[in-house]
């Protein structure tokens, strides 16, 4: 009963922020998650093989499910959801079962005002239904991407670290072996090359986990053509993990990023896109931003976020640009959203 009514008050607090129902599918392609999410999420799905051979899981959120729905024209752009997340968990004293409360914005076209609507209407929420002690961290994958770009190394070091970001075990061994300047062994090299040719002959236009065989060969032909040696690694691998050690209150974030990007001699407008965050200054609540927050799950793009009672997660969310095209979107389709976790209420 005490769930119920903490439901009725979240919602009607969605609804008077404009967000409409949408009811996901509780089924899905477990492709969609094993391609798109963290390991997080993979090794907890609860998967079974259909009559056709066709694996299958229950939703272990219902991020991916709303965006198949919005990708069916089933729903506005602006939606909010009521349902079970199913999780296979290593504890026993946690319940497989996630009820979640959730909103969306599907085709977010003002990236600055729609995080911030986001993040202010789990905040009005977590407040309706009296939370108290209430914290917020947030952090932005993009700066991560901003930093790794302005850094002088091989590009294929560069990819490789964006690509695995969301991997922290193996994060960290990537680099331990840019440190010691450990690169990939000859057989992985010439396995890419051999992949390189062979795909030149394909559909340029054919698309192959989001991305088409055009742009997959463009990334091959950096890799192969990459210089293979390289002397920086130490120096490179002290800046990110120095970077990955900030962890301040939001007020001083601009502070923050200014001295580290002089102390590394580092151009001193790598991180100018800060809009969307220091936006958050208008919610007049306690931030702390941390560099190295929200690294699970594999989609998230920009900005991400937590919000905390007692000590206790509540809500979770953040920007993801990339997955409605990664699941069959002509382009890239802007989107944001959190979900409250009821469980913990």
């Amino acid at each position: 009963m005490k769930s119920k009514k903490l439901s009725d008050v979240i919602i009607k607090t969605f609804k008077s922020n404009g967000f409409e129902l949408s009811e996901p599918d509780v089924l899905l392609d477990s492709n969609y998650i094993i391609e798109r999410s963290g390991e997080k999420f993979r090794s907890s799905m609860l998967t079974f093989e259909r009559d056709d051979g066709k694996i299958m899981c229950l939703r272990p959120d219902l991020t991916v499910a709303s965006c198949l729905n919005f990708l069916k024209k089933k729903t506005s752009s602006k939606i909010y959801y009521s349902g079970k997340a199913y999780r296979r968990s290593t504890s026993k004293s946690s319940n497989f079962i996630n009820d979640q409360l959730g909103i969306e914005i599907l085709g977010s076209r003002n990236e600055i005002y729609d995080d911030f609507k986001v993040v202010e209407t789990i905040l009005k929420s977590a407040k309706k239904i009296k939370k108290k002690n209430i914290e917020i961290k947030v952090g932005d994958i993009s700066l991560f991407k901003n930093l790794i770009y302005a850094l002088d190394m091989p590009e294929r070091w560069k990819l490789r670290l964006i690509r695995h970001f969301w991997r922290p075990t193996y994060f960290e061994e990537l680099l331990k072996r840019l440190e010691k300047n450990t690169d990939i062994d000859s057989l992985l090299f010439y396995a890419d090359k051999k992949k390189f040719n062979k795909m030149k002959k394909m559909d340029k236009n054919k698309t192959i986990a989001g991305r088409t065989i055009s742009e997959i060969l463009k990334r091959f032909d950096k890799k192969i053509k990459d210089p293979r040696s390289f002397s920086n690694g130490k120096k490179i691998v002290k800046i990110i993990k120095s970077f990955l050690k900030i962890n301040c209150k939001l007020s001083k974030l601009d502070e923050k990023l200014l001295n580290f990007a002089q102390k590394n001699n580092l151009k001193k407008n790598i991180f100018k896109d800060l809009k969307s965050i220091n936006n958050l200054k208008k919610l007049k609540q306690n931030v702390n931003f941390i560099t190295n927050f929200g690294r699970e799950i594999e989609y998230y793009t920009g900005i991400v976020f937590e919000i905390s009672s007692g000590n206790k997660e509540i809500a979770r969310g953040g920007r993801y640009n990339d997955l409605l095209k990664s699941l069959g979107a002509k382009k890239n389709v802007p989107a944001v959203g959190a979900a409250i976790n009821l469980n913990n209420l």
